[in-house]
């Protein structure tokens, strides 16, 4: 598909914005593993990082700060710097011609800003005006799950439980997890500085701020973020989401309610035969998803699909996802690959 929403059919000037934290490392990876047409690489970040180097595909890179002449000549912008640097520099990006794929939450619910997991609706995509905003990872990992479901009877409503890992909180709150795990098993108390609690051997509700409806951010992240994607505003949604002491993988247990009755052997075709999922059931073995299992890799595994016995016309499963690759890096990448010219 080529639109004037497109990329131009050449070898792009690509920005990594945030390219020194864990997401923008990974990005750094995928553009490389997928061989996205890159001419020219830009890695961006603030003025404490700005002068690191990176090796990127045999290049020596530097890290440059962000300013608004970074942007010249840039065609793709892949921001994971936080919501306040993609609000602080969105302006001058898309007056610079390039479109911004952003990680952040900063324009998830603008109405002119599409929110795209590629293989749920990727013609949202091509509506863009200079900024696609990539969803949260939480999200993104159910919405591939419930599309194919979807797709073949109404949901009603959706009841979520995350159990979500530490790199969700940045590489930083991975490096304390691994830290305090040490600390545990030698004997003594670790103090925390990234998370408001220590996770090694622990876990806690979600960290994000409270709203008034006395839901945390990230839940209501969720809530609204799929009605959006899903194109069902009055979905019945709700959500509880909680940090665990797992690196890099993020877990959810999913109760769907359809219109109808939904034969489990029907949904679990449906879904091993969905794009970005793989179905992992051994029933025998009591062998479903895992943490381990996804950690690195691309696809959304999903198991443990069942009928739910208080409800006849609900589903139960169960899913784990790579939140630093489809949650984040890997999304973003699909988006910026579905504007290439074919």
């Amino acid at each position: 598909m080529s639109t004037a929403a497109s990329l131009p059919n050449r070898p792009l000037t690509v920005a990594i914005l945030g390219a020194s934290g864990a997401v923008g490392q990974e990005l750094l990876q995928l553009l490389q593993e997928r061989h996205f047409p890159v001419k020219e690489l830009r890695l961006l970040a603030s003025a404490r990082s700005a002068g690191s180097r990176c090796t990127w595909n045999g290049q020596d890179l530097t890290v440059l700060e962000v300013s608004e002449s970074a942007f010249a000549g840039v065609d793709l912008v892949l921001a994971s710097a936080g919501g306040s640097v993609s609000r602080q520099w969105r302006d001058a990006i898309v007056a610079a011609g390039a479109v911004m794929v952003d990680n952040s939450s900063a324009f998830r619910m603008d109405d002119e800003v599409p929110l795209v997991v590629p293989e749920v609706n990727p013609e949202e995509a091509f509506k863009h005006r200079g900024v696609i905003a990539n969803p949260n990872c939480t999200t993104i990992l159910l919405t591939l799950a419930l599309a194919p479901l979807a797709a073949r009877r109404a949901l009603r409503r959706v009841v979520v439980s995350t159990y979500q890992s530490a790199s969700g909180a940045g590489a930083q709150a991975m490096e304390e997890l691994k830290t305090h795990s040490h600390q545990v098993l030698a004997g003594t108390t670790p103090t925390p500085a990234v998370l408001p609690h220590s996770l090694a051997f622990n876990l806690f509700l979600h960290n994000s701020p409270l709203q008034s409806n006395s839901y945390c951010e990230e839940e209501m992240k969720m809530v609204n973020e799929t009605r959006k994607i899903m194109g069902l505003p009055d979905l019945r949604f709700t959500a509880t989401c909680v940090r665990v002491p797992v690196l890099r993988a993020h877990s959810e247990a999913v109760n769907v309610e359809f219109d109808a009755p939904f034969p489990v052997q029907e949904a679990r075709d449906l879904l091993a035969a969905a794009p970005g999922v793989q179905l992992m059931e051994d029933p025998a073995a009591n062998r479903f998803p895992m943490p381990t299992d996804v950690a690195g890799r691309d696809p959304v595994m999903v198991g443990r699909v069942r009928e739910d016995i208080s409800e006849p016309k609900a589903l139960e499963f169960w899913l784990c996802g790579d939140q630093i690759r489809k949650g984040a890096a890997l999304n973003a990448i699909q988006i910026a690959e579905l504007l290439l010219p074919a």
